[in-house]
């Protein structure tokens, strides 16, 4: 049921949104010259995928996790995005072809070895990553990733159809804060 959903939510999402996503992509060529970001990302049954964001920080970031990348990298156009979530539509491509849920874990980076090892002992990776969950509207990024991994389980144990919108309904109206940028 959860991936009709996911599946109806993200095409209508794409569709109604797509003016959007123009503007942004064309405000976002004259900010970084690039304005789409892909990354390797670890996904459902440590499955590698291609992770679909606008870019938020300069070209030449390296790729390491955002709670350890410097604040200078990120761009003024990047800070907008990022405060109103508005970086993260892109994904909604990755949640139509099947690589993510609208609700899971966030999908970390392949050099996140201590939260990969941490997800994977608490079976994390039995469901497809998330562009939002109870670790995101509960402001747990992935800068503690053993309380990360376990917030994670537990949000698969409870999942529901009313979490589910829940997990939505309060990241749409702006609870949670995302990864946290070094200062």
């Amino acid at each position: 049921m959860i991936r009709l959903l996911d599946v109806c939510f993200s095409l209508t999402g794409l569709v109604l949104v797509f003016p959007l996503l123009l503007v942004l992509t064309i405000v976002g060529f004259f900010d970084t010259g690039s304005p789409i970001f892909f990354q390797k990302r670890v996904g459902r049954h440590k499955k590698s995928f291609t992770l679909i964001k606008f870019r938020t920080m300069s070209v030449d970031t390296a790729s390491v996790a955002t709670h350890l990348a410097s604040h200078s990298s990120i761009t003024r156009f990047g800070y907008f995005l990022r405060k109103s979530k508005l970086d993260e539509l892109p994904q909604l491509w990755n949640v139509l072809k099947g690589e993510m849920s609208l609700v899971g874990p966030r999908p970390g980076l392949y050099n996140q070895e201590e939260l990969t090892a941490a997800r994977e002992a608490r079976g994390v990776y039995s469901v497809r990553p998330g562009i939002t969950g109870l670790a995101q509207v509960s402001e747990i990024d992935m800068s503690t990733p053993e309380l990360l991994a376990e917030t994670d389980e537990k949000m698969i144990e409870t999942m529901s159809l009313k979490s589910y919108f829940r997990y939505i309904v309060v990241t749409v109206l702006g609870k949670g804060v995302g990864d946290r940028i070094q200062r």
